[in-house]
């Protein structure tokens, strides 16, 4: 009786065992599949959404310091009739866009560029409506010789002071400081197939494995998907995209983003400035957890 007993408990441990394999094998796949849809070559990019919602845009260039940034797009526009200011990443469609625009990747000077334009706004009283879309800040010499972590950092202080409100949509890959330079808003939007971390996959892989060969598992672990960051609080509203991504129709995606973008500036609209700088201020006050990744992953911390 004592080893039918004992058997019987083995074979429980043994299904439980395999099925958080297989729910560990799931969730690594399908956050990895929304990392590469998140980088999908046809992805709407700023300025397609640029094109589809809004109205009379009109760019602003230059940090006026040291050069314009094509990565990083800035300019007034109108949305449904009330004056905003747009500031978002863009990336290339072709490699000779994607040279010009630097594949994303935002130098000093697309920050500096970036604030400049936030701070015209709070001066004129236009919410800010914000699109990321990078990998990264660019890490080249050039880009921390100009002070990249410094330009990140003062438009992280200079965003939590705006009166005006700033709604952050992530729309492709969000990544670490070079998607929060411009990602301080009162309400993040995030679609469902978009990314947002601190470290992208195979960077996390790299280091925990020394090797990119656990990218999915690290993607899972990271916790980079949407439903992920609703979970903890880190977004607030997740965006739906057409059937297969929103590459596969860029007329649907803008339409449903608007449909959630529009009522979420209408509602900040109503609020007084000091309000909206406060609630601001609190979210991310609020925001953090704290773990011990490398235990979860199993990984060799040496």
């Amino acid at each position: 009786m004592t080893d039918t007993s004992e058997s019987s408990q083995a074979e429980i441990e043994r299904l439980r065992a395999e099925v958080e394999r297989l729910r560990v094998e799931k969730n690594a796949d399908a956050a990895w599949q929304r990392t590469l849809l998140a980088r999908h070559d046809m992805r709407p990019y700023t300025l397609d959404y640029v094109d589809r919602l809004f109205q009379n845009f009109a760019e602003i260039h230059g940090d006026r310091r040291f050069a314009d940034d094509p990565a990083m797009i800035a300019g007034m526009a109108l949305y449904h009739g009330t004056p905003v200011m747009i500031v978002g990443h863009q990336k290339g469609r072709d490699i000779k866009q994607r040279q010009f625009r630097n594949f994303g990747y935002p130098q000093p000077e697309g920050y500096r560029k970036a604030i400049r334009a936030m701070k015209l706004a709070d001066k004129f009283g236009r919410p800010v409506i914000c699109f990321v879309d990078t990998p990264g800040a660019y890490p080249g010499v050039g880009a921390e010789e100009r002070g990249q972590a410094e330009a990140i950092a003062f438009n992280l202080r200079e965003m939590a002071r705006l009166h005006v409100p700033v709604v952050v949509c992530v729309i492709g890959e969000g990544g670490s400081g070079g998607a929060l330079g411009i990602a301080v808003g009162n309400r993040v939007l995030m679609q469902e197939n978009a990314i947002y971390t601190v470290i992208a996959p195979e960077g996390c892989s790299a280091i925990l494995w020394k090797d990119q060969n656990h990218a999915g598992v690290a993607a899972a672990a990271l916790k980079i998907t949407a439903v992920d960051l609703k979970s903890m609080g880190v977004i607030d509203e997740i965006v739906p995209e057409p059937p297969g991504g929103a590459h596969t129709d860029h007329d649907a995606a803008a339409d449903l983003l608007d449909k959630q973008l529009r009522p979420c500036l209408e509602a900040l609209m109503e609020k007084p400035g000091p309000e909206i700088r406060a609630q601001r201020y609190q979210k991310f006050r609020q925001l953090g957890a704290i773990s011990d990744l490398a235990t979860q992953l199993g990984a060799d911390p040496h």
